[in-house]
């Protein structure tokens, strides 16, 4: 069983700058990508950044130039680096792992609990 657990979130003015982390706790696995979602209030859940294990990296086109995914292997964690924040940034924000056992073909999925982004003056 592998848990995220996610720190960082907050309130923050326009134009502020937040760091969310993401920690896999577990052993046994290999994670094969981590990544970012967001999810405003009515709206569905959207991907913002991901990383996977070779290090190439994808961003919601909303988000480029301004957030920053980064990982560390050694640790299983993931974090988020967003800078230049808008209003429109405010949301949950939600770690997500996909991992595979060792000694196993099938992926697995995991969530974080979710962390309050909230951009506003």
């Amino acid at each position: 069983q592998v848990q995220l657990v996610e720190s960082g979130g907050g309130l923050v003015q326009p134009g502020g700058s937040l760091r969310l982390s993401c920690a896999a706790s577990g052993s046994g696995f290999r994670v094969n990508a981590m990544a970012w979602y967001r999810q405003a209030p009515g709206k569905q859940r959207d991907l913002v950044a991901v990383i996977y294990s070779g290090g190439n990296t994808n961003y919601h086109d909303s988000v480029k130039g301004r957030f920053t995914i980064s990982g560390d292997n050694a640790k299983n964690a993931v974090y988020l680096q967003m800078n230049s924040l808008k209003p429109e940034d405010t949301a949950v924000y939600y770690c997500f792992a996909d991992v595979t056992p060792f000694g196993k073909l099938q992926n697995y999925r995991y969530w974080g609990q979710g962390t309050q982004v909230t951009v506003s003056s």
